[in-house]
């Protein structure tokens, strides 16, 4: 009897990677299909979705956007990855402070920047998918509990098997009763996923970013 691995799709929250398991490390030039086949080596993999908003220069890191734009460009020439945008949204809030000054105001002005859509995004063509019967298992990269309920509806509703590869140091309370399985991404299996140095696209020549 042939035995066919399971048809896999990977969703992918990427700041909750990025924030998880990627940032203050020298990580950051990931391989997402790499990953993803490291740690499902039994799965067909048929799809891989990197959900994402661009980001805005700021003047302590003027060059941001233009590491991520390099980025991006870099796991876009991975044929089974594709990358849905959410937005950022910027405004002024009041917050207090946490020692203020004697005879000084409790409060200061900051700006709040959001980052807005990925993980409505994500839930989205995690549902729809699963409706579609696109795949046997769905994967996902994130430890936001806001995704418990897509999580349970594809499993309890549409009879799907769901995993989570865990970015954090511990993973989601909410999210653990109602997965499959979990596993957690650890900093030995993102150094050996790692792209060259140099990629090439249609566009021409990719450099890893300086720092990177």
């Amino acid at each position: 009897m042939v035995r066919h691995n399971p048809g896999t799709n990977v969703y992918i929250d990427g700041f909750n990677l990025y924030f998880g398991a990627l940032r203050k490390t020298p990580y950051k030039w990931l391989d997402l299909e790499a990953l993803c086949r490291a740690y499902l080596p039994k799965n067909d993999i048929t799809a891989i979705k990197y959900f994402t908003a661009k980001v805005s220069s700021r003047p302590n890191d003027p060059q941001q956007p233009v590491r991520q734009e390099t980025y991006l460009r870099a796991i876009s020439t991975l044929p089974i990855v594709s990358i849905i945008y959410g937005h950022y949204l910027s405004h002024t809030v009041s917050a207090r402070l946490a020692n203020p000054p004697a005879g000084g105001s409790l409060y200061v002005d900051i700006i709040k920047t959001e980052e807005k859509g990925s993980d409505v995004n994500l839930a989205a063509h995690l549902l729809h998918e699963a409706h579609l019967n696109k795949f046997d298992i769905a994967v996902v990269i994130s430890n936001d509990s806001d995704l418990l309920e897509p999580i349970k509806l594809v499993r309890t509703e549409l009879r799907k098997i769901v995993g989570v590869l865990n970015p954090h140091k511990k993973a989601s309370c909410a999210i653990l009763p109602h997965i499959d399985f979990i596993k957690k991404i650890r900093a030995g299996v993102l150094a050996e996923c790692q792209f060259p140095d140099v990629l090439h696209d249609a566009q021409g020549v990719i450099n890893k970013p300086a720092g990177w």
